[in-house]
């Protein structure tokens, strides 16, 4: 009499899963320890033998600021059309600086830990993830300073000014984390995709109103100010704008910012959430050919 095969649900373990089973975004919130621990390492290796370490975040977004705040500001004169142009500068200065970061160390997340790719069985999303999370590492102190630098010239704190930092800042990181996600899988199969990357990121801040005012764009007719809007870092960007430099000026003309900004980063944050998913989708779909093109 032979007995009948025991069923893999049947194990006492409970149900058998491959070894190798992807889990996706929500595997890495449930090892968020070992997120820590990347994010750590990722930080001990870039500032590991450097003389200044993690102010060089500070001093190399706060170079470009005073250059374009003399060469824009002062030498092109938009500095008497805008009021308080510093302000509007240093808003769109934060956003364009981890819009860019994110953009090029998420490309480069996988392939530069190869090693961590072949031995061990993570979600592959957590490297995406941990280049990310170190941009807003860098990114949430110059908050701060943007806070003080607001405070000393009259800004006052409302629900809808902090409404529209919090969706503009949202906003861009889900716009990082799938641009991360697509970018990084993409640049193991096409190496290539990195110069792809740095080459549009360096076209970010032409695309957003912080060297010139939103009245500009509307200027050139609304075959260009709409499809604008569309942009998620010029809409994180205006959204920033809206909660701090926008409550610092007297002449608040019409047309200062876009109408309805709030309903329309709301909108831009639901597409945000959508084009997660997506990026989710493509990286699962590429993620089988990860160990034979690294």
């Amino acid at each position: 009499m032979t007995m009948a095969p025991e069923r893999a649900d049947d194990h006492p373990h409970g149900p058998l899963r491959p070894p190798g089973e992807a889990s996706g975004l929500l595997g890495v919130f449930r090892r968020r320890y070992l997120l820590k621990l990347l994010v750590q390492k990722e930080l001990k290796n870039r500032y590991q033998v450097s003389l200044l370490g993690l102010l060089w975040s500070y001093i190399k977004p706060g170079f470009r600021f005073v250059m374009y705040l003399v060469v824009i500001g002062v030498g092109l004169k938009m500095g008497r059309e805008v009021e308080n142009f510093p302000l509007h500068i240093l808003c769109g200065l934060i956003i364009v600086h981890m819009a860019t970061e994110s953009m090029n160390s998420g490309t480069k997340s996988i392939t530069s830990n190869r090693q961590l790719v072949s031995k061990m069985n993570v979600p592959r999303e957590m490297l995406p993830m941990t280049s990310l999370l170190v941009s807003s590492y860098h990114t949430l102190p110059q908050y701060v300073i943007l806070i003080i630098a607001c405070i000393f010239t009259g800004w006052t704190v409302s629900v809808t000014g902090t409404v529209a930092v919090l969706l503009g800042f949202a906003i861009i990181w889900l716009f990082g984390l799938a641009y991360s996600m697509i970018a990084g899988a993409l640049n193991v199969v096409y190496r290539d995709f990195n110069n792809f990357s740095q080459t549009l990121s360096q076209m970010v801040m032409w695309f957003t109103p912080m060297i010139y005012a939103w009245t500009h764009v509307t200027e050139l007719g609304p075959a260009v100010s709409v499809p604008y809007q569309f942009n998620p870092i010029a809409m994180s960007v205006m959204l920033t704008q809206r909660g701090f430099w926008y409550e610092t000026i007297e002449d608040r003309p019409p047309g200062t910012l876009p109408d309805d900004l709030l309903l329309k980063g709301g909108i831009m944050l639901v597409a945000m959430v959508v084009l997660v998913v997506i990026a989710q989708r493509v990286f699962a779909r590429l993620e089988g050919r990860f160990a034979e093109y690294m």
